[in-house]
């Protein structure tokens, strides 16, 4: 394991907010970059020695880890191993949700929320490179500035303006056609507000408290709201998202239409700071741990009874 990136699933888990999924590793860690070590049995589409970035199921905060082969992509060419362990979580986030669920395609408008995000920094990326009008929303002049750096063609600051007004302003009153969603409970009302006919809003995380639902609203407006959680899919789910990915995302990163986007990489014994600086909500992009560079420290004593090692 070269790198593992830090999502802020790692930070719920870490809480005591966020349930790990049964026969799931319970050590934090859900996307990495390293190079192939040993293969299972049936395993034929990989090398010993192939550098692969991967969706884990958990336990990424490690010097070695086991992950299903289906859950392994190469990595793209031009990519670092610190960048490469970047991409599996938000890549398999936004593309299952706007890809897979939202149908989201060129000509169609998405609103996305949390610019300054690693899901919204790539979303931003990728809604752009396959040809849909992006609005997006951020908590500062910097991270809207990002937004529209990263390709969004309308970036609302929240904190000074109504997201839904500026929204409705921006698509002329008819809405978005996708919403991609990370506050949750508090935006619900106002994100159907915003949705167009036949509109599909996406939530993949924030809070889940009870919150009131339109039910007219959302019915006159033939619009539909989904809400997914990418670590609780089932092995086969995973499998073709892994696999859509590959197909259809790796090739933008190849062509230079998505970058990677890294706010600050840290040693992975200093987790806990990756954590703080995640927790800060001044980070623009991803946060990646460092495992290039372990040292590992062998102390041999006398225990009297023979030799220990720790």
């Amino acid at each position: 394991m070269a790198a593992a990136g830090v999502n802020n699933a790692d930070l719920m888990q870490r809480r005591g907010q966020y349930p790990v999924p049964a026969r799931a590793p319970r050590p934090l860690g859900l996307e990495c970059s390293g190079t192939i070590t040993a293969l299972g049995t049936d395993v034929t589409a990989w090398s010993v020695g192939d550098r692969v970035c991967a969706l884990l199921d958990g336990g990424g905060y490690a010097d070695e880890v086991a992950v299903p082969a289906t859950q392994v992509m190469p990595i793209p060419a031009g990519l670092s191993d610190i960048e490469a362990a970047a991409v599996p979580e938000v890549a398999a986030t936004v593309y299952s949700n706007l890809a897979m669920v939202a149908r989201l395609t060129a000509g169609q408008t998405v609103l996305i929320h949390g610019a300054g995000g690693g899901i919204g920094t790539f979303a931003i990326q990728w809604a752009s490179a396959i040809g849909a009008r992006v609005i997006t929303t951020a908590g500062s002049a910097t991270k809207t500035r990002a937004g529209l750096e990263m390709g969004a063609d309308v970036a609302i600051d929240y904190r000074c303006e109504d997201f839904v007004a500026a929204t409705q302003a921006a698509t002329e009153g008819r809405g978005v056609d996708a919403i991609l969603d990370v506050v949750g409970a508090d935006y619900l009302a106002r994100n159907v507000e915003c949705l167009a006919p036949d509109g599909h809003l996406v939530i993949i995380g924030g809070d889940t408290a009870s919150a009131p639902l339109d039910l007219g609203l959302l019915m006159s407006k033939r619009a539909s709201v989904t809400a997914t959680m990418l670590r609780a899919r089932p092995a086969q789910q995973k499998a073709e998202i892994i696999a859509g990915v590959t197909r259809d995302v790796l090739p933008l990163f190849d062509s230079g239409a998505v970058r990677v986007v890294v706010d600050t990489i840290v040693p992975i014994a200093q987790a806990a700071r990756a954590h703080e600086l995640m927790e800060s909500g001044r980070t623009v992009g991803k946060v990646i741990l460092d495992n290039r560079h372990r040292t590992v420290t062998r102390a041999v004593r006398d225990s009297g009874a023979g030799t220990s090692v720790e």
